[in-house]
């Protein structure tokens, strides 16, 4: 089941500063449009989510790691740089 991210949301439609909590919903649920405990209004926060489950800052297209010369045969076997 995902977790979603909701936010409280002030009249105005402006989000109100650290007030970010997270539940579990079914992907056919409709959003929550007010708190499940208080009822103030709210709206979900769209994030990015990592499908591969690598962690920020890699890259499966990294460049190899000899100085720019690709025989250089750092990155491995299956990059496709030799």
């Amino acid at each position: 089941m995902p977790t979603y991210v909701y936010e409280l949301v002030k009249p105005d439609g402006t989000p109100e500063a650290g007030t970010r909590f997270e539940i579990d919903q079914s992907i056919k649920d409709p959003a929550l449009t007010k708190h499940p405990q208080t009822g103030k209004p709210v709206r979900r926060v769209i994030q990015s989510v990592s499908i591969l489950g690598g962690s920020a800052g890699t890259s499966a297209s990294a460049s190899p790691s000899g100085g720019g010369n690709p025989g250089a045969g750092r990155c491995g076997p299956s990059c496709g740089c030799h």
